[in-house]
């Protein structure tokens, strides 16, 4: 096909495009050494050597192909594919060389020199393998000069295409044709009898149709318009829910603007692509189509898909007629001016291209095709040029006058700067350079376009709430319980991928409107999945994604490894909670380490690399990093001693409560309270730590007790322990017993010694012995001894009888015995036991009555 179809791929490659990714794969599968049915005895460099004579053979001949004048670009992007490769297979020779060199090398060192004169004769087998390798070495080396000989000249033939490509591109957009007015009219003669030769072909050939092919014609259409129908019909019983406006009632949400615009422009362009494309390939093979047919048949067809696809695109973004389903806020008389004027420039640069195809086909003078550019050229930089003067925007100013608002300023500045540069293109004489920056004005606006809708979609997905409310976020939902959570991430998730397919579709249609070859595509993204070169470093995707995938793999198996051996071996052995924890932790830092290493390593990093990025961080580390490092290797050390774990009751500086989770950082410990407090864990390993549950669970408990001095004190030792030993929880091995303290200042002083099977219950059963302490003591009549005090008063002088009246009286004295009662009061049984009897304060006598002097 000519080259005028060629510049037309843009509708194919829609198509192409997925086997176009798979084809990387598949180069990679070729590229695979056919050397395994060859002898095995053959030696490395026997084998290199073997294929660089292939290799050799093939960069001659690609170098003879381009010494040839009659390359086109199609024809350059194959050659420079297959030196690319070559260089790629002698670059894998010379890397598989140079670690057999060193394998070699290394074997030579370790056998050691050969034994000089007068030494003993070594044995005959290792003379043999050193005279054997030190052969191979010199073999190896040999090839080796000869592999990167190979590698520099391919990629040297790489760059010299690359250059001629440019050079071509820019001799066929910089040709510079006269344009005055009789060349023009010398244009329009021949346009006429252009359009009599064209009508003198298409007579014939619907006689020959008519009288030989009518039969297959009708076939062809028929089969061709049973397919499109098939196509429309299923898309219809399939989506025809989400691509019908009348389907949906009331305002419509944004996300359902975009299902609809999306569904309704694909089902129906694809339906008339499908028809086009089903008969242009009926018609051909069974023979309906003539040589000087078939190619302005075939872009006839394309140019019909186009503009029919342009006009759905069109009206699915800017809807003229129903506002409501607009995607774009402007206006109802700019919605109409801009798909309009999008209509119009697509089909003017159709009719260009067929119009050249017809110039073409029927071999009629070049003029003629230039002129055809000019006009179309000149067409669609006028519309530009009058679009940026144009009023598109919706007001939104509520309070406003209602009138339409312009474009930004960036936008008409750059639609006025296309239209005058077009202009100026074909005024000058660059008819060519006009032609296609027209071509790519509409076709790379009609994919942007359609990737922009891509992308609101994914940016609509995403927003918070929206996914739940999609048809598969309910059922996801329904199916996994998910909750709005899970959904909202996965809403994220799949915004991001909406996004990822908009650009990895998108970006290859560009790059081919703008005159890339398929070739190149293909090319590039070999290089991006099996690896290239920045500086020194090779980065390969597929090897990026298999160290991620192996990562994750090992990321589960360690989580399920834990979970299994808590669950089923830990919890069926009833070990210790804080034990489990330990282990658990343990066994997950290590599994995340060894997947870490084998994530790495499968991506293709060299760990000695690695090592020396750390080596330099350490340094940083020294410095800036001291205490998180301290908090590391503390929670190492803790995690390995295990001085307290998950559920100790612990005590550290002016922190008291439970640890509920130790990690390699920091401990949280919850307090009685209810507070959690994350504790690095170097202050653990360089301070003192209380840990009441170290070893048991057991505890010693004191109720501290004083009688007055009128009791009998072995009468109180033995009601104590009677009520002691009915404590269910207190234990009778070791036996309760109380100990007389002391004698008080006003108080005999006793304390009721018990040990508790778990120190949880130590408030419950001292509540439960105070309260029957008080009960028995008052029913035997023993008093529980108050602070008394001596209260002197020294009057000088002439005092007044009613103030020592006042003093004297029995308010009096209570107000003062109730003042110094305050003053000194008795310590609660709670204080005493943590003092762990500590004197209490002294009283000015020791009487267990107060005088009044």
């Amino acid at each position: 096909m000519t080259s005028s179809i060629r510049q037309y791929r843009l509708l194919p490659i829609l198509f192409a495009f997925v086997a176009l990714w798979i084809a990387p794969a598949q180069m990679a599968l070729a590229q695979m050494p056919d050397q395994i049915s060859e002898d095995a005895a053959l030696s490395v460099a026997q084998r290199a050597e073997a294929r660089l004579v292939k290799d050799k053979a093939s960069l001659a001949d690609i170098t003879q192909q381009i010494d040839n004048k009659d390359n086109d670009d199609t024809k350059l992007v194959d050659l420079k594919g297959k030196a690319d490769d070559l260089a790629g297979n002698a670059a894998a020779t010379v890397a598989h060389l140079r670690t057999r060199l060193d394998e070699i090398s290394t074997r030579i060192t370790s056998l050691g020199e050969p034994p000089k004169e007068g030494q003993p004769p070594e044995a005959s087998v290792v003379t043999d393998e050193r005279t054997k390798l030190n052969a191979e070495k010199s073999q190896i080396n040999a090839v080796l000069g000869d592999a990167e000989n190979v590698s520099a000249n391919a990629a040297r033939l790489s760059n010299t295409i690359t250059n001629l490509r440019r050079q071509l591109f820019a001799a066929t957009l910089f040709k510079r044709t006269e344009i005055s007015l009789p060349v023009l009219a010398e244009a329009g003669k021949e346009f006429g009898g252009e359009i009599a030769s064209l009508s003198s072909s298409m007579t014939g050939w619907a006689i020959f149709v008519w009288n030989y092919k009518r039969v297959s014609m009708f076939g062809a259409v028929t089969l061709s318009i049973m397919a499109a129908l098939l196509f429309m019909v299923g898309g219809y019983r399939l989506l025809g829910h989400r691509m019908e406006r009348r389907a949906f009632s009331g305002e419509p949400s944004y996300l359902r603007r975009l299902s609809v615009a999306f569904w309704s422009t694909l089902v129906q362009s694809m339906s008339v692509f499908l028809f086009m494309s089903a008969s242009a390939f009926l018609l051909d093979n069974f023979g309906v189509l003539r040589p000087d047919i078939a190619p302005i048949f075939f872009v006839a067809i394309y140019i019909v898909a186009f503009v029919y696809f342009v006009s759905r695109l069109t009206y699915a973004i800017f809807s003229p007629t129903q506002p409501e389903w607009r995607l774009l806020n402007v206006s109802t008389r700019g919605a109409h001016i801009i798909s309009s004027a999008m209509l119009v420039m697509s089909l003017v640069n159709g009719l260009d291209y067929l119009f050249s195809t017809i110039s073409e086909t029927l071999n009629s003078p070049l003029i003629l095709t230039v002129a055809k550019s000019f006009v179309a050229s000149i067409i669609i930089g006028i519309i530009l040029f009058a679009l940026s003067f144009v009023k598109p925007l919706a007001s939104t100013d509520i309070d406003g006058d209602g009138r339409d608002q312009r474009m930004p300023r960036w936008l008409s500045a750059l639609l006025r700067f296309g239209g005058l540069l077009l202009i100026g293109a074909c005024l000058t004489g660059y008819v060519g350079l006009a032609r296609f920056l027209a071509t790519q004005i509409v076709s790379t606006g009609t994919v942007i376009a359609t990737m922009y809708i891509g992308i609101l979609s994914g940016r609509a997905i995403s927003k918070q709430g929206v996914f739940a409310e999609t048809l598969v976020g309910r059922y996801l939902g329904r199916r996994f319980g998910l909750g709005p959570v899970p959904l909202d991430q996965a809403g994220l998730a799949a915004g991001l991928g909406i996004y990822c397919a908009a650009l990895a579709f998108g970006v290859p249609l560009v790059l081919f409107s703008w005159g890339f070859q398929p070739g190149d595509i293909e090319s590039w993204a070999y290089r991006l999945l099996t690896g290239f070169s920045i500086g020194k470093t090779s980065i390969s995707l597929i090897s990026i994604i298999t160290g991620i995938l192996v990562f994750v793999v090992g990321y589960a198996i360690t989580r399920w490894f834990q979970k299994w051996l808590d669950r089923n071996v830990m919890a069926r052995g009833q070990v210790d909670a804080g034990v489990r924890n330990s282990v658990g932790t343990g066994i997950g830092y290590l599994g995340v380490v060894v997947a870490a290493i084998f994530g790495i390593s499968s991506a293709g990093l060299d760990l000695s690399s690695l090592a020396l990025v750390a080596s330099a961080l350490s340094v940083g580390i020294g410095f800036g990093l001291q205490n998180i490092v301290s908090n590391f290797v503390s929670g190492l050390i803790l995690l390995v001693e295990r001085p307290f774990k998950v559920g100790d009751w612990v005590v550290t500086g002016t922190v008291e409560g439970t640890v509920k989770r130790l990690s390699v950082r920091a401990t949280e410990i919850e307090t009685f309270r209810g507070q959690s407090i994350i504790v690095p864990n170097s202050e653990f390993i360089n301070s003192s730590v209380g840990n009441w549950t170290h070893r048991n669970r057991i505890q010693r408990a004191e109720i501290p007790v004083s009688v007055s001095y009128e009791t009998d004190p072995q009468r109180v030792m033995d009601i104590l322990l009677e009520l002691v030993k009915k404590q269910t929880p207190v234990l009778r091995n070791p036996e309760p017993h109380v100990e007389f303290l002391r004698f008080g200042d006003f108080s005999l002083d006793f304390e009721l010694r018990f040990h508790l099977a778990d120190l949880s219950h130590g408030l419950t059963v001292k509540n439960s012995l105070r309260m029957a302490i008080l009960t028995r003591f008052r029913e035997e009549g023993i008093e529980i001894a108050t602070p008394q005090r001596n209260v002197n008063i020294h009057v000088d002088g002439q005092a007044d009888p009613k103030l020592l009246s006042a003093i004297m009286s029995e308010e009096g004295e209570k107000a003062i015995v109730s003042k110094a009662a305050s003053t000194a009061r008795e310590p609660s049984a709670d204080e005493a036991a943590e003092t762990d009897g500590q004197s209490q304060d002294k009283p000015a006598a020791k009487s267990a009555g107060g005088k009044r002097s």
